[in-house]
């Protein structure tokens, strides 16, 4: 099996900011994309960024400028530091990687347990 785990969240004021980290462990082949999403109270989850192997990043509109994300292929992380965080980024965070695991040809996706991002105004 494959298993992501998540640290980083918590309580910010406005302006602050907080990095999320995300360590996938298991029988792993290789990861395609790495990313995280977000679920506010209420609303759907949404793509917050995902970067693929590659290194190439791609960030939803609201966070462009303010959220770095990056990864270790190494080992098999990603984090994602947030700056400038206002209460729209108040969500719960969940990562996400699409891994291929060892003996098998598909990919699959698989998620964290979410962490809890709190930003007061």
């Amino acid at each position: 099996q494959v298993q992501l785990v998540e640290s980083g969240g918590g309580l910010v004021q406005t302006g602050g900011s907080l990095r999320l980290s995300c360590a996938a462990s298991g029988s792993i082949f290789s990861i395609n994309t790495m990313g995280w999403y977000r679920q506010a109270p209420g609303k759907q989850r949404e793509l917050v960024a995902f970067i693929i192997s590659s290194g190439s990043t791609n960030y939803v509109d609201s966070v462009k400028g303010r959220f770095t994300i990056s990864r270790d292929n190494g080992k098999n992380t990603v984090a994602l530091q947030m700056n400038s965080l206002k209460p729209e980024d108040t969500a719960v965070y969940y990562c996400n990687a699409n891994v291929r695991r060892s003996g098998e040809v598909r990919a699959y996706d698989y998620w964290g347990q979410g962490t809890q991002v709190t930003v007061s105004s």
